[in-house]
């Protein structure tokens, strides 16, 4: 058998992990058409690159810890799954509401539909690249809070974007994050300050959706801002693996 293919096979088996959490070795081993002794040998391997943690009979994704990541360098990953999100989120907007976009890359795909479209809303943000979205746009009016801008974040955060966040009530928040813990319900972001002011986001929204990436489900970040209880939905590329939805239904957290 090829190195190529057992490589292919080794990025496979991640993929599938990503999307429903687990992998049991005798549907791997049909799946693939090898023996069970294979597909031992590979989950022993992505064992050890720390990707997995095999259990009796299979494996489970290890959790990650997100790390600090300059924006710059995140706007250009996954921008289809990104696409496919902000899709979803754009379909919930409705004429003339007001809506608050938080600091996220999905976020810049969705502020860039609404400027596209023809809905006439009100958006405030805290993050740059959302304004520059609408510099030709006339059918929306947009706000952006000031504060302490964060480089890497090419945001505002902090005590002075809090304050003039306090100030407004929008109908919906759409909200970033690092991570989800389905295990204790946290929501997660790798920078204090970005946190606080999330928080802030969701005590002044009516309605609240976090928008992100399934693959989030088994990262997590530093700090955690917020429950799932908090937001009335997650938005996502597709619906998750089974053990997953089961733990937001019981929180009454929607899987959009």
């Amino acid at each position: 058998m090829s190195d190529l293919f057992a490589a292919e096979r080794l990025d496979e088996i991640i993929n599938i992990l990503h999307k429903e959490g687990k992998v049991v070795v005798k549907d791997l081993s049909n799946r693939f058409d090898v023996t069970e002794d294979c597909i031992r040998k590979d989950l022993k391997t992505l064992e050890n690159k720390k990707l997995l943690r095999r259990t009796y009979g299979g494996a489970v994704l290890e959790r990650k810890t997100a790390h600090s990541e300059n924006i710059e360098n995140r706007k250009d990953k996954n921008v289809d799954t990104k696409k496919i999100i902000a899709e979803k989120a754009y379909s919930l907007i409705e004429n003339y509401e007001t809506i608050f976009l938080d600091i996220s890359t999905t976020n810049i795909i969705l502020a860039e539909l609404i400027a596209a479209g023809n809905k006439k809303v009100t958006i405030i943000t805290n993050m740059i690249d959302v304004v520059k979205a609408f510099k030709t746009c006339c059918t929306s009016k947009v706000v952006c809070t000031g504060g302490i801008f964060n480089n890497e974040l090419d945001g505002f955060t902090g005590a002075a974007a809090i304050d003039s966040i306090s100030k407004y009530k929008f109908s919906k928040a759409f909200i970033g994050s690092c991570g989800v813990d389905i295990f204790d319900g946290s929501i997660t972001t790798f920078d204090v300050e970005d946190g606080n002011t999330k928080r802030e986001i969701i005590q002044s929204a009516k309605e609240v959706y976090l928008v992100m990436e399934n693959k989030k489900f088994f990262i997590d970040g530093v700090y955690k801002f917020a429950h799932l209880e908090d937001v009335q939905a997650v938005i996502t590329e597709e619906r998750p693996n089974d053990d997953i939805y089961e733990v937001l239904a019981k929180n009454d957290t929607k899987i959009i």
